[in-house]
């Protein structure tokens, strides 16, 4: 059985850092390309970046290009969000995601599992 558990949400200042993990068991995390989404209070899911499955290929959302960083350790099976200069409007549920493939993805169809999310909140 495939499990994602994203941590490290919490509330934090505009200005502040913050690092997401997701812990990701039952797959083949070596082979397989993460993907980050978020999705505001009535808002559609949006992308925020993906990282292929050697870490060699990173995309990110315009809105978060400079500011956030994905990075994976396939030794513990994990993938990270690094988030400096947070926003207000980067408050959301964050949420990773397993690829179906190997390759990379901007497509949340291109995903096979998720995990339950962690909210991440930034006052002004």
């Amino acid at each position: 059985q495939v499990h994602l558990v994203e941590s490290g949400g919490r509330l934090v200042q505009a200005g502040d850092s913050l690092r997401l993990s997701c812990g990701v068991s039952g797959l083949t995390f070596g082979s397989t390309a993460m993907g980050w989404f978020r999705q505001a209070p009535g808002k559609e899911r949006d992308f925020v970046g993906t990282i292929s499955w050697s870490g060699s290929a990173i995309y990110y959302a315009d809105s978060v290009k400079g500011r956030f960083t994905i990075s994976r350790d396939n030794a513990e099976n994990t993938v990270y969000l690094q988030m400096n200069s947070l926003k207000p409007e980067d408050t959301a549920v964050y949420y990773c995601a397993a690829g179906r493939f190997s390759r990379t993805s901007s497509k949340a169809n291109d995903y096979s599992y998720w995990g339950q999310g962690t909210q991440v909140t930034v006052s002004s």
